[in-house]
């Protein structure tokens, strides 16, 4: 039906209509550093603030769930955040960015996928939290990388279906990223970034379930994005 629910079932208090996730769910770690990182940038000749906004496109790991139920395994992602720039090249940032799309809910038999004519929107937000190095810093252009801890919040909606048939879950994730960034103006700079994400075993738990047939089970993948600077 959708990416955990293949098959029909006979009773509506047992459907479903979402991924079938598991996943250790640690929100006091995501807390734990962003007061850090906000405590520590609190003194200005510590750390620049600087306030970023960014688009770009995620493929999913799980293609060929994704695939079944949007038509594709990949879309747009719109996020933003905070950055502070920290002594010895150091930088610390927490950003919020949202994939949303719409699609069908499907019936699989033998492998062959039958639409049901059903809507279905799909939507993951993470909120991640990222600590890296900048290289040639100082200069107009500076690369960076570094790696981190999200929750991934994970939504899906469908037509005629109840509120608590609909899904809305949390899942930890790690990610590692790497990006150049261009000093514009004195107070602009833009950047490309390129980030791996992973949520591991948040799919593919219910038999029921398109990613289980599809044996998919990281609710990750790989994002490009294009990020505009305001700050030091």
């Amino acid at each position: 039906m959708t990416i955990a629910d293949h098959a029909p079932r006979r009773h509506a208090d047992t459907e479903r209509p979402g991924f079938s996730l598991r996943a250790s769910v640690t929100p006091w770690l995501v807390t734990a550093a962003v007061v850090a990182m906000l405590s520590g940038s609190a003194q200005p000749a510590f750390a620049q603030i600087r306030g970023f906004a960014d688009v770009g496109s995620t493929t999913f790991a799980a293609s060929e769930s994704f695939e079944t139920i949007l038509g594709t395994a990949s879309g747009v992602v719109f996020g933003g955040g905070v950055e502070a720039v920290l002594p010895f090249g150091l930088f610390a940032n927490v950003r919020a960015s949202q994939f949303k799309k719409d699609g069908e809910r499907v019936f699989l038999f033998n492998g062959e996928r039958f639409g049901l004519g059903i809507p279905t929107t799909v939507t993951v937000t993470p909120i991640e939290v990222t600590g890296g190095y900048r290289f040639n810093r100082g200069q107009r252009i500076v690369p960076y990388g570094g790696g981190g801890i999200g929750q991934h919040r994970y939504e899906e909606t469908s037509d005629f279906a109840d509120d608590d048939e609909n899904v809305k879950e949390s899942f930890t994730g790690y990610h590692l990223l790497g990006g150049v960034e261009v000093r514009v103006m004195r107070w602009i700079a833009a950047a490309g970034e390129l980030q791996w994400t992973t949520v591991p075993d948040a799919l593919g738990q219910d038999p029921n379930g398109v990613s289980s047939e599809f044996d998919e089970t990281d609710l990750g993948g790989v994002t490009f994005r294009v990020k505009v600077v305001i700050g030091r």
